[in-house]
């Protein structure tokens, strides 16, 4: 079938395999460029690998320390007449290329959230790689099931105690207007914690270290983000930054826990990207587009590969973490430079729906967004028919 993108709100419901791959393929050459990571990681297990920071972090480690690689994500296949989802083509590109390099790749598709998945998962480490000596965490999921109660959790993008008015921009239009959310209410703040917080990566991790599937000196990295002060009632004092404080609670519990391995866990604090999570919170897309310009102009401007690689590269393997008074990484540094958020601050105020062209980058905030799912790329012939139903070598075996 021909495949074309087809949006619908925040989202885009079909993906291109051969645009995937191309993607997939140009973040590998941005890591291979770069050189080997000295002293890097070797047996990676990745829980949420198949888009965004969770694959970037998978690549980076493969492509710049050749590890080997286990993936875990949720991932829709594709049918004769229906695309799958992004994800599952990005985890076949991602094997075919550490295939082709040499370089071990399993994946598995199914709820990270189960005690199933984590069973099966653990038993692929322990017959394949024996341990693991990285551990990374980057599961974004709209709901969670209680692996011991049953009872399904919905998180919420919510300020908390009152309501939130502010600029935002309808990615579909184009139009800057004003949004009011309103405050969380009822059990909203736990069941977003019970989804988005720190609890799911305690259970990966005691399962993983009651298993003895962690290796002497095994660092595990979970990924958060602050942003502005303008963001910060619907993300950092909102129902997600409730989670995310629970995130910093469950690290400081993990370094207990992996201290007799002398081992560490880690929050990295991100920079705002276009991610298929991000494109759903309010008012945050406008930052973006302003953020984008602001960077791209002074020359610091990132996409998800290049700062999952500067985290290995840098700070994790570096013996260079850098911490922030609260034990996080902050790989967000160059978007937190006061000159570039005086300016973003400054753009904020003055943005409206006739000066955004020129203030912002939408044209690079639609193009990232696009290549999410494989549109977009050069080199791809996307009037060609191409068959939607491709397999991962992996789970085919």
């Amino acid at each position: 079938m021909i495949i074309a993108p087809k949006i619908r709100g925040f989202i885009c419901t079909t993906a291109h395999p051969e645009g995937c791959a191309k993607h997939v393929a140009e973040q590998i050459a941005v890591v291979k460029s770069r050189g080997l990571i000295e002293n890097g990681p070797k047996r990676v297990l990745v829980i949420g690998s198949s888009t965004g920071y969770g694959l970037s972090s998978r690549i980076a480690a493969a492509f710049g320390a050749n590890a080997a690689t286990i993936g875990v994500a949720f991932e829709r296949p594709g049918e004769a007449d229906r695309p799958a989802t992004a994800g599952w083509y990005n985890t076949r590109a991602f094997e075919q290329e550490a295939a082709a390099a040499g370089l071990y790749a399993r994946s598995f598709n199914g709820d990270a959230f189960s005690d199933e998945v984590k069973k099966v998962v653990i038993d692929a480490v322990k017959a394949d790689l024996g341990q693991v000596d990285l551990v990374i965490y980057s599961l974004a999921s709209p709901r969670r099931t209680d692996p011991k109660t049953g009872e399904v959790y919905k998180s919420v993008l919510k300020p908390v105690g009152e309501s939130y008015t502010n600029k935002n921009l309808n990615t579909t239009t184009g139009v800057v207007n004003e949004i009011t959310i309103e405050p969380a209410e009822g059990d909203d703040i736990r069941q977003t914690i019970a989804v988005m917080g720190g609890e799911d990566w305690e259970l990966w991790t005691d399962a993983l270290l009651s298993a003895g599937v962690l290796a002497e000196g095994c660092q595990t990295v979970a990924y958060s983000y602050i942003g502005p002060s303008m963001t910060w009632p619907i993300y950092k004092n909102g129902t997600i930054g409730k989670a995310k404080e629970d995130l910093e609670r469950v690290q400081h519990a993990l370094d207990a826990k992996l201290a007799p391995l002398h081992g560490k866990a880690w929050v990295s604090v991100n920079k705002a990207l276009v991610t298929q999570a991000s494109s759903a919170i309010p008012v945050v897309p406008l930052y973006i587009s302003l953020l984008y310009q602001v960077m791209k102009d002074e020359g610091t401007h990132e996409d998800c590969i290049e700062q999952m690689d500067r985290l290995l590269r840098e700070r994790l393997y570096n013996e260079n973490p850098q911490p922030d008074d609260a034990g996080r990484i902050r790989v967000d540094d160059w978007e937190m430079k006061p000159q570039v958020q005086d300016i973003v601050a400054e753009r904020w105020q003055q943005v409206n729906t006739e000066n955004f062209q020129q203030l912002g980058d939408f044209a690079g905030y639609q193009s990232s967004f696009l290549r999410l799912f494989g549109f977009g790329l050069k080199g791809v012939d996307y009037d060609a028919d191409t068959d939607p139903a491709v397999g991962i070598p992996s789970l085919e075996k």
